[in-house]
């Protein structure tokens, strides 16, 4: 289909029913969507003329329980979102994906060699490569692609802006060179080798794998390889609740080392017991020889903090999911704040102690508390450090919540969110 032929599909409504699944039903929120998509064509359209085009979404994720538990082999509570990233793809007949971002600088990957560049660390070009390398070590030959891509999806908010974008390219590789054969579930596992290996982020699968799938799912890491996937069902609205995350205005650049920190010394207490990670540690064993760990040269205190939390969040995570299925908000809400208190005591990720003095995390939160009371939930949202919070706000509040928030942090800071059913799709 021609990027005209796309064009007058969606002129004339006829993704009304894939719109709607993606992005609700409220008429101003399609019709904006619409002119999203729309620009999207056109632009492409511009750089890389008329071509016979593919259009794809991949969401961003909001982690409700389970934080910095998946690189422990630990359990999530996660859900993708109405934020996301689009694309609008053609075969360019080439070895080379060439990418147009909006707001960004064009740039192009050869896929003559897919091998990690250490120049590369920390760009987008490492993690197109990445995943293309991936399937290529499936056998699968990888062509070469234009693309136009535009996000909603906060970058550095901790909505997971790169695990979407990983997703997006493989997602589109996966339908474009292998006939869809790898699936969502392989495509995030792709993800996360690239953002790990090429891009040189240490994090776990949480974020891939929720953008790939979509949904409400809790997510067990037992077995990465094979991790066990739940699906929930949540109707917020119907409970009387939204969902709002906050954006801090902190950025995620420069936070490696911090998030690199976290699993670093999680391992160290896991390994103390024998074990690679903390999943495979009893929870009673840890707590009746913290005091031996104190004492041993080779663990800090922030380690033994870490690790506590990484058993009391992994456990919580399935209490929040049975509430959630009860329909059970009282216990929710309180299975929340709970998991947000363990976060700022234990895990300690709030803000970074490079820039102790910035401290919008904390801040938003104080702000949530207090128009909240006893009525909702907060949180810090995504890998911490910087970036967003999290609240489950009654829906007769939002307002005030929302001018409260965006007081401190600028108007737009605040996004009300809604459960995205799908993870990453081929739209046309």
């Amino acid at each position: 289909m021609t990027i005209r032929e796309i064009l007058m599909k969606i002129n004339k409504c006829a993704n009304d029913g894939m719109f709607s699944e993606l992005y609700g039903c409220d008429p101003d929120i399609l019709k904006m969507q619409k002119e999203r998509y729309i620009r999207a064509l056109e632009e492409f359209g511009k750089l890389f003329g008329e071509k016979d085009a593919y259009v794809f979404s991949a969401p961003g994720r909001t982690e409700i329980c389970g934080n910095h538990t998946d690189h422990q082999h630990g359990r999530v509570l996660a859900a993708a979102v109405d934020l996301d990233a689009i694309a609008i793809v053609a075969t360019n007949g080439e070895k080379a994906i060439r990418l147009q971002s909006e707001g960004y600088p064009f740039l192009e990957v050869d896929l003559d060699d897919l091998s990690p560049k250490e120049v590369e660390k920390g760009t987008t070009a490492s993690l197109i490569r990445g995943v293309a390398a991936c399937f290529s070590g499936l056998g699968v030959e990888v062509g070469g692609f234009d693309v136009y891509m535009t996000s909603s999806v906060l970058s550095g908010s901790g909505l997971s802006s790169s695990a979407a974008f990983e997703v997006l390219i493989g997602k589109v590789i996966d339908c474009m060179f292998n006939g869809g054969k790898a699936g969502n579930e392989e495509i995030a596992k792709f993800g996360q080798i690239a953002e790990n290996i090429y891009f040189g982020k240490a994090c776990g699968l949480m974020d891939q794998m929720i953008s790939a799938v979509g949904g409400l799912v809790q997510i067990d890491f037992k077995y990465p390889s094979s991790p066990k996937i739940d699906a929930h069902q949540c109707n917020l609205d119907k409970l009387g609740f939204s969902l709002v995350i906050t954006d801090t205005k902190g950025s995620h650049a420069d936070l490696s080392e911090e998030y690199s920190a976290i699993p670093k010394e999680m391992r160290s207490v896991a390994r103390f017991f024998g074990k690679d990670n903390l999943r495979d540690v009893d929870e009673k064993e840890f707590s009746a020889r913290i005091s031996r760990l104190k004492r041993d040269p080779e663990i800090t205190d922030r380690s033994i903090l870490r690790s506590a939390h990484f058993f009391a969040d992994d456990a919580r995570v399935g209490k929040e999911a049975e509430a959630l299925d009860n329909e059970d908000m009282k216990t929710f809400l309180e299975l929340v704040n709970e998991s947000g208190r363990s976060s700022e005591t234990l895990l300690q990720n709030l803000f970074s102690t490079a820039t102790p003095e910035t401290q919008d995390i904390p801040l938003a939160l104080l702000l949530s508390r207090k128009v909240l009371e006893k009525e909702g939930a907060c949180r810090v949202h995504g890998g911490g450090f910087a970036g967003t919070i999290q609240a489950f706000v009654p829906k007769e509040k939002v307002g005030e919540y929302t001018e409260a928030l965006e007081g401190a942090f600028g108007k737009g800071s605040c996004h009300t969110l809604r459960i995205r059913p799908k993870g990453a799709v081929q739209i046309i």
